[in-house]
C-alpha cells in the first residue's frame, strides 16, 4: 500500500487490523489518501485476520 494511504488511515486513528474493521469500506473509501487501489489491500489484511469491515447498517456505539 503506498504512502499516502498509511498516512490517511494514521491520520484517522486507524493502527491496527482490528481499529481498520470498526470502520465501514465508505468510511475508509472517504479517507483522503485512500482510493479504490488500497481496498483489496486493505480486504486482504481483514480476511488474514478473520475480520471484515463494520457493517454499514449497524452503528458503532
Amino acid at each position: 500500500m503506498g504512502a499516502p494511504a498509511r498516512r490517511a488511515l494514521e491520520h484517522a486513528g486507524i493502527g491496527t487490523v482490528a481499529a481498520l474493521a470498526q470502520h465501514t469500506e465508505k468510511e475508509v473509501l472517504a479517507l483522503h489518501g485512500i482510493g479504490p487501489t488500497s481496498m483489496p489491500v486493505l480486504k486482504a489484511a481483514l480476511e488474514a485476520s478473520g475480520l471484515t469491515f463494520r457493517n454499514g447498517t449497524n452503528k458503532m456505539v
